[in-house]
């Protein structure tokens, strides 16, 4: 497994899109979320569908063909140095492919931020255009709008991300104890696996760090999932696992033993409640870069800052 590109860091007065690819998200939070940035001394504007809500399917912001423009011409705006998606929900999947991959290839590498749905976009940036993005907290999210942690950890990665190379779980623990070094990928487990067998899908989790999160799924939901990257062998070869948060999950103490029973087999070191994912205050994660993890201190290594 290759490191990716990594995106240029942003400066004061640099221009951020907040788009949105999957679920309608309020106007006030999107306007809350335009002042956070703005009052980072970032250009922040808002894409023309961003408060749209699809006619028949009000589960989608907007048309599948609208959320995709205004993703792919936030993109290639030679003005627009990131893309922050606005929340999660559901709708990515649908406008992967309407993307016109060669013409955001051309647009040079960006930063991208997003976790949640918006894995389908990381795995997409990833595996077509070579391209390391953040797990990072959405724009207009109430997790990022009402946690200070959250936006402290984004900011530093945007703007010195040598500050954070060293990312800590806050409340983390060795499942399985051990040290391993990969490059990090991942994120909704849902998401990844929804992602098997599609074009472009990544085929494993080989030689990778893995994170896995998730929200709003039952104990034997989580086992089905995880049954089935094993079953298709996409966790073959995967080096160490991190799990964030199961927000609004079976309790974790009934989850708990699913994750270790499902994972504890890999033979490999697997960290818990490492803080990044649908909770208070979450981590921002680059994906695509090299790093250690060492599961018994907690911690994440990165072996370069996660923007240049």
């Amino acid at each position: 497994m290759q490191e990716l590109v990594r995106p240029r860091r942003l400066a004061p007065g640099a221009r951020v899109a907040v788009v949105s690819t999957s679920g309608p998200v309020p106007e006030e939070r999107v306007q809350a979320g335009l002042d956070i940035l703005r009052g980072w001394d970032l250009d922040a504007v808002a894409a023309p569908h961003v408060l749209d809500r699809h006619g028949e399917f009000g589960y989608l912001a907007g048309t599948d063909q609208d959320r995709a423009a205004d993703l792919q011409n936030a993109w290639c705006d030679p003005a627009v140095d990131a893309v922050l998606v606005s929340r999660g929900g559901y709708g990515s999947q649908r406008v992967v492919d309407l993307l016109d991959w060669d013409a955001l290839r051309a647009a040079g590498p960006k930063v991208l931020v997003g976790f949640s749905d918006v894995t389908v976009l990381h795995e997409a940036f990833a595996q077509r255009l070579g391209l390391a993005t953040l797990h990072g907290p959405m724009a207009a999210a109430m997790d990022f709008l009402k946690n200070e942690q959250a936006q402290l950890h984004l900011r530093a990665t945007l703007f010195a991300p040598e500050t954070v190379r060293v990312i800590i779980g806050p409340g983390s623990a060795a499942m399985v104890p051990g040290r391993a070094r990969g490059v990090l990928l991942g994120g909704c487990l849902s998401l990844l696996a929804s992602e098997l067998g599609t074009p472009h899908a990544r085929p494993g989790a080989r030689g990778g760090l893995l994170c896995l999160e998730d929200v709003g799924e039952e104990t034997y939901e989580v086992d089905r999932l995880l049954t089935q990257l094993l079953r298709a062998r996409w966790l073959d070869g995967v080096r160490g696992v991190l799990l964030g948060s199961w927000e609004n999950c079976s309790p974790y103490e009934r989850l708990r033993p699913l994750l270790l029973d499902r994972l504890g087999g890999l033979g490999v070191p697997v960290v818990e409640e490492f803080g990044f994912g649908h909770c208070a205050g979450a981590l921002t994660v680059p994906l695509g870069v090299m790093a250690e993890l060492d599961a018994e201190a907690g911690t994440l290594t990165l072996d370069e800052p996660a923007l240049r």
